[in-house]
C-alpha cells in the first residue's frame, strides 16, 4: 500500500473502526491510478500518528467511532498542522454533524450510502483541492457557512498577500500548492492563512474559500 517518492497518485489514509469497511475502501482504491491507499487506523490516536508518519494528502474520515471520534480526530489532526485533505465519510446526514466538521476544518462530508462510482469522483474532486460533499447535503452546507454571519466582512482589513492567499484558498489549493505557487514557504502560507481566518472571524479554510467565491474574489 505504500507509493513510491515520484508517484503523482493522490496518497489517502483510511480512518475507521469497522475492519470491513476498511477492506472494502481499500477493494476499491486499489485499482485507480490515481489514488493510493499508504494506511489505515481503526483508532483517532492511531490517525494522528500514522499522519504524521506517512504525511498523506488526504484522510477519509469515519465520524461515528468509539473512544475518540471523528469530530474530536478532525480537530486534533488540525490542531497538530496536519495539511491534508480531510473528509469526513460518514452515515450521518445530521445537519449538526455537517456544520460541526465544516467549522472544524474538514474538507468535505461523503455519505457512505453512495454508489461506488460517484464516490470515487467525489474523492477525486476532494483530491484536487475542490470541496466535496454529498448533492444532497448542498443546502445544509450553505445554511451552515451562512449562518451566524452577524458581523460584516471586509476585504480591506487584509493585506495585499492575504488576499492572495485568500484566492487561492477559494480555488481549492492546499498550503503545499500555494507556497509552490507564490514562491515562498509551506509554514509562512499557513501564518497568512491563519490571519486571514482571524481578520474575517472564520474558523476554517473552507468558510473562507466559499465565502471568497461568493464575493466573486476567487
Amino acid at each position: 500500500m505504500t507509493a513510491s517518492p515520484t508517484d503523482d497518485r493522490a496518497r489517502i489514509l483510511l480512518v475507521d473502526d469497522h475492519p470491513m469497511m476498511r477492506r472494502g475502501m481499500i477493494q476499491l482504491l486499489e485499482f485507480e491510478d490515481d489514488l493510493c491507499v499508504v494506511g489505515e487506523a481503526g483508532s483517532g490516536e492511531e490517525a494522528l500518528q500514522l499522519a504524521a508518519e506517512l504525511d498523506p494528502d488526504m484522510i477519509l474520515l469515519d465520524l461515528n467511532m468509539k473512544g475518540m471520534n471523528g469530530l474530536e480526530t478532525l480537530r486534533a489532526l488540525r490542531e497538530r498542522g496536519v495539511d491534508a485533505r480531510i473528509v469526513v465519510f460518514t452515515v450521518s446526514d445530521d445537519r449538526g454533524d455537517v456544520i460541526s466538521v465544516l467549522r472544524a476544518g474538514a474538507d468535505g462530508y461523503l455519505l457512505k450510502d453512495m454508489e461506488p462510482e460517484r464516490l470515487l469522483e467525489h474523492i477525486r474532486q476532494a483530491a484536487t483541492g475542490q470541496l466535496s460533499i454529498s448533492p444532497q447535503l448542498a443546502q445544509v452546507l450553505a445554511q451552515a457557512l451562512r449562518g451566524g454571519d452577524e458581523q460584516p466582512k471586509r476585504l480591506e482589513d487584509l493585506t495585499d498577500r492575504e488576499r492572495q492567499i485568500l484566492r487561492q484558498l477559494a480555488q481549492g489549493f492546499s498550503n503545499k500548492m500555494i507556497a509552490r505557487k507564490l514562491d515562498i514557504t509551506e509554514g509562512t502560507v499557513k501564518v497568512h492563512v491563519k490571519r486571514v481566518l482571524h481578520k474575517l472571524g472564520m474558523r476554517s479554510r473552507v468558510e473562507a474559500a466559499v465565502w471568497a467565491v461568493e464575493n466573486r474574489l476567487g
